[in-house]
């Protein structure tokens, strides 16, 4: 049963809970206890699993720790502390790693010293980083808590000495459960606690959370299930434990009457004001190459303050300049960081009394991990500034504000049935030795992630693993396992099978940069993840030359020149966070308010009281957003979460089709597809898609049945739809590529030799071809559920559909000659690549000009 621990226990109970020397310890180093720890210390010193979920700064990690440092002290002081790992902590990260084991063996050090002896308790990090040496004496010497990974955690498992240290493990801290429960490292994950549990028996689940939401998932996640219920576990919610001090500033008055050298002097005016206002700042931008030109402007900008003292901490960096900027954060020798997502979760970088998010976060649970990087104490102010550019900026980040500072957190995806992670865990299942099949069914669907799989999918990834597809084993896709379906038993095939396991395990897929050329004349490169949003025809800027993407081959992709065509995908897309769905209802929640009020004829001041009342804006950003609003009112009609607005424009020699859905971009990349593909099929050529969060166009430079496409689509069956849309897309390639990697269709690494991500593409397309012909084969079925499920959003894009057809949302359409305010910033996107900064804004401006002399000529404002 999964319950709240509603009130926190009594200090005295807890303290007498605890040993005389660790309660002298923690007396002495900080005098009384967290409020995370007054909940939840008491019931895992009680052996119950708990999920825990606080800022960070408040003291999760030490309220994990306290009662198994309390009971392996009491065992080391009855000489009955044994060689084997009693504690396993799983990260998502080795950097956070690393900082665990240093956190933990300062207060062991400590305690060490107050006892006057040593007491024996050993911790250790195991991660793909470990040398061999270490590795070996941690077989001798045990650590009595082991920090791992989930990727190194499935390697020992399978690892003949080390498994037999596992087989008594009492407790199991998972950290940063957000981070990992959304993705297939996650499912990894789940699938691991349960062969644990197998091999160990019934140990005590505890996870540390920053803010997540639906918190009762999120612990259905951790602890799994038995006789198809929850097992019991606890929740400790202190989300909102600390003061939230969040605005949302514009770097000027009015967005739209500026040009582009005041607004980009006024936002480096203003970074700079907030960076000298505060000791440490944290800056978070959206995207990698954002990091870089705001750290170099900064630099350009104002050079007598940044030099030494500021710098830029994303992905693509070294690992070393990573740790280094890191460690001179920590120790205070930093004015400020800028990073892109790597500094979201919850490495140790000392104290930051300021956060700053340029442009949206594009959901409420992400902000609040960022902002919660500030006042990394308990009791500290979290203080955040979101910085808007534009004005759909605003009204996100204003609606965002609003949700956040009322705890209104959207939800988390947890990816289910993941056929290639399952018959990964399989193969490793069967290394263990002999199994018996049903059990091997039981303990997968124990694991959240496999609570509802089918014994049909279950068997055909048995199939697969056993080779009883034909023709594979011709492609070099050989037999792992056998299966005896007379006895009901399994077993591995191959004498390395577990070399090849340990090699070849985890979800992470390779990635690499994709050469572009035109015919053999190489124009340069782009990320993977880029690729995989192109279609063909699709156009796009590369080097400053616009180019049509026509097919990709291994890590090429072929184009031709396309010199004065206006780009249908951004330079930047891929970089992009994707909008939230509750956050995007949220928005459209908030555009229905004012306009039923702009309907009553309520004044200016009337609506914009109520903007202030309803939202936590100051008095430009009020403006702003009644007038963006007003204006899309007085032109056309506000699309809301009730209103789907699709509005016809012709302009730059293309018709185009805009669809006012805002929806997050998950959702309207499922939705545009599939109307595309239909229309497609009905004039036999592609048409051209553009989307954002709010809403997405489709283009052709002939007539385009849109509405019956649309009306064609709510009638028939979205998942069929969609799974043909992406039959021959790249998107598809890609995906099966991942799949067919963790399902060690392909292998990684064999006999010591690396295959190279081209090889692996290469090798990749080739098996695609053959399984389309299979029918229901797992892995291209697992390929297709993860582009529609976990890349695309067709579960909440199902909803929007039904919503449709029940009424709940009516679908307005109108024409318009210039486009209309809410469509602006979806027409320039194309646009982006192709212009210099100054005209981009420029561009906006005229559009604007001309919609207000519109307006003025129907008498309708002003």
């Amino acid at each position: 049963m999964i319950t709240y621990q509603r009130e926190p226990y009594p200090e005295e109970e807890i303290y007498r809970e605890l040993c005389p020397l660790v309660r002298g310890w923690f007396k002495k180093k900080f005098g009384k206890f967290a409020l995370p720890q007054r909940y939840a210390i008491i019931n895992i010193h009680r052996r119950e699993n708990t999920l825990v979920s606080a800022p960070t700064g408040s003291g999760k990690t030490l309220t994990a720790f306290l009662s198994i440092i309390n009971e392996l002290i009491i065992l080391s002081e009855k000489g009955e502390l044994e060689d084997k790992v009693y504690c396993l902590y799983v990260s998502p990260l080795k950097a956070l790693n690393n900082d665990i084991e240093k956190n933990l063996k300062e207060p062991l050090n400590e305690l060490r010293e107050m006892a006057g002896r040593p007491l024996g308790i050993r911790v250790a990090v195991r991660t793909g980083d470990t040398t061999s040496s270490a590795k070996a004496r941690m077989l001798s010497k045990p650590p009595h808590i082991l920090i791992t990974t989930p990727e190194t955690l499935s390697i020992i498992l399978n690892a003949p000495r080390f498994r037999q240290l596992l087989r008594d493990v009492k407790w199991v801290i998972v950290d940063e459960i957000h981070a990992l429960a959304e993705n297939k490292r996650g499912v990894h994950l789940s699938l691991s606690l349960e062969r644990l549990q197998n091999l160990a028996g019934n140990f005590t689940r505890i996870a540390l959370s920053a803010t997540i939401a639906p918190l009762e998932e999120v612990a259905k996640f951790l602890v799994g299930y038995e006789n198809s219920k929850p097992r019991d576990c606890k929740i400790v919610d202190v989300q909102f434990l600390k003061k939230l001090d969040l605005k949302v500033l514009t770097p000027v008055p009015n967005l739209m009457n500026t040009t582009q050298e005041e607004l980009h002097d006024s936002l480096y005016d203003l970074l700079d004001k907030l960076i000298s206002e505060h000791r440490t700042t944290l800056i978070f931008t959206n995207t990698r190459s954002g990091t870089e030109r705001v750290v170099h402007n900064l630099k350009t900008r104002f050079p007598e303050k940044y030099s030494g003292n500021i710098g830029a901490h994303h992905s693509s960096l070294s690992r070393s300049h990573r740790l280094d900027i890191e460690n001179r954060l920590k120790s205070g020798q930093l004015k400020c960081v800028v990073s892109s997502t790597s500094l979201e979760l919850g490495i140790d970088i000392g104290y930051i009394d300021l956060v700053i998010l340029l442009g949206s976060p594009k959901s409420v649970a992400r902000a609040l991990q960022r902002v919660g990087r500030s006042g990394h104490k308990l009791h500290d102010i979290a203080k955040g500034r979101i910085i808007v550019m534009d004005r759909d900026d605003l009204v996100e980040c204003s609606v965002l504000m609003k949700n956040a500072i009322e705890g209104k957190i959207d939800k988390i995806h947890i990816p289910e049935n993941a056929l290639d992670v399952l018959a990964q865990h399989i193969y490793g299942i069967a290394i263990e030795g002999r199994q018996n099949i049903d059990n091997v069914y039981s303990l997968v669907r124990r694991s959240y992630c496999y609570r509802n799989l089918s014994r049909k999918e279950f068997d055909s990834v048995l199939d697969y693993l056993a080779g009883k597809y034909m023709g594979l084993e011709e492609r070099n896709v050989y037999a792992k396992i056998w299966v005896d379906k007379e006895t009901g038993m399994m077993g591995r095939r191959s004498k390395m099978a577990r070399v090849l396991y340990s090699t070849n395990v985890g979800t992470i897929p390779d990635e690499s940069y994709i050469k572009v050329k035109v015919g053999n004349h190489s124009v340069g490169k782009i990320e993977e993840e880029f690729l995989e949003r192109l279609r063909k025809g699709d156009i796009f800027v590369l080097g400053g030359n616009v180019y049509e993407f026509r097919y990709a081959r291994g890590q090429t992709a072929q184009v031709i020149p396309a010199d004065g065509r206006i780009p249908t995908v951004p330079s930047w897309f891929s970089e992009q966070l994707p909008l939230s769905f509750d956050l995007a209802l949220e928005v459209g929640r908030f555009r229905r308010l004012v306009e039923e009020r702009l309907r009553k004829n309520e004044s200016r001041d009337e609506i914009i009281k109520f903007i202030h009342q309803y939202l936590y804006v100051d008095e430009n950003s009020a403006n702003s957003l009644y007038e963006y609003i007003n204006e899309q009112y007085r032109y056309a009609k506000i699309p809301h979460d009730k209103r789907i607005l699709i509005e016809f424009y012709r302009g730059f020699n293309r018709k185009y089709v805009i669809f006012h859905a805002l929806f997050g971009r998950r959702v309207n990349d499922a939705l545009s597809r599939a109307i595309a593909y239909l229309v497609s099929k009905k004039i036999r050529r592609d048409v051209m898609i553009s989307l954002t969060d709010n809403g997405f166009y489709l283009s052709y430079d002939g007539k385009i049945p849109i509405l019956r496409s649309f009306n064609d689509l709510l009638s028939l069956d979205l998942r069929e739809v969609l799974i043909r849309a992406i039959d021959k897309t790249e998107t598809l390639n890609r995906r099966f590529r991942h799949c067919a990697t963790r399902s060690l269709m392909i292998l990684r690494e064999y006999k010591g030799r690396r295959k190279s991500v081209g090889r692996q593409q290469v090798g990749s397309k080739l098996l695609l071809n053959f399984v389309k012909k299979i029918p229901d084969f797992p892995i291209l079925k697992e390929a297709r559920r993860e582009v529609l499920e976990d890349f695309m959003d067709v579960e909440n894009c199902e909803k929007v559909l039904e919503w449709v057809r029940e009424g709940r949302i009516r679908v307005d359409m109108i024409s318009t000659r210039i486009p209309s305010p809410f469509a602006l910033n979806l027409i320039a996107q194309g646009y982006m690549d192709v212009l210099r900064m100054e005209d981009r804004l420029e561009f906006i401006k005229r559009l604007h000009r001309a919609i207000l002399r519109e307006i003025q000529t129907k008498n309708e404002i002003y």
